[in-house]
């Protein structure tokens, strides 16, 4: 009767310690991407707004995608929350796909298109009338992500801005 007991659980353990594998052809979330991994916190600038603002990032589905949960709040009036969930992945020659969707509601969600840089990544969300450049730097434990409303012609204008430092998640 232990024998039993004792084969199944050596065959649960082993099952449970399988890495899972990515589907085959996956593109791989590339570096710049990856390395947002982790809890971020910091201060920035929204339409002129100043903000404090958290970001916890994990890849997931089995490591091709990396979802960052955005949080801010106004500094000047803490009821004036913000919150944007965003998901990043891989995609064949070089290219990076994603998804925004944020406390706007469904109306305000996009898709976006980019590329993997050195020391980051860019994306950009079509939303018909103007488009926002998002510029992600990370170096080391620092963070920098700008964001710029980009009109038809090509002509930029700053949106948003963040400078945010690495830190200890928040066990959950």
């Amino acid at each position: 009767m232990r024998l039993p007991l004792l084969l199944a659980a050596c065959a649960g353990a082993f099952m449970a310690s399988a890495a899972p594998a990515a589907e085959p052809g996956a593109a791989p979330v590339p570096a710049g991407v990856g390395a947002l991994a982790g809890c971020w916190t910091g201060k920035g600038e929204v339409m002129g707004k100043a903000v404090s603002i958290t970001l916890a990032a994990r890849a997931v589905a089995l490591g091709v995608l990396m979802t960052v949960d955005a949080d801010s709040t106004a500094l000047a009036d803490p009821a004036d929350r913000y919150a944007a969930h965003l998901t990043f992945g891989g995609a064949k020659a070089d290219t990076l796909t994603g998804y925004w969707a944020d406390s706007f509601g469904g109306d305000y969600a996009a898709t976006g298109k980019g590329s993997p840089r050195p020391d980051g990544f860019d994306m950009t969300y079509d939303y018909g009338a103007d488009a926002f450049v998002n510029r992600w730097r990370i170096e080391g434990a620092q963070l920098n992500w700008q964001i710029a409303a980009q009109s038809k012609d090509g002509a930029e204008k700053p949106f948003a801005s963040y400078m945010l430092t690495k830190t200890t998640c928040a066990s959950q």
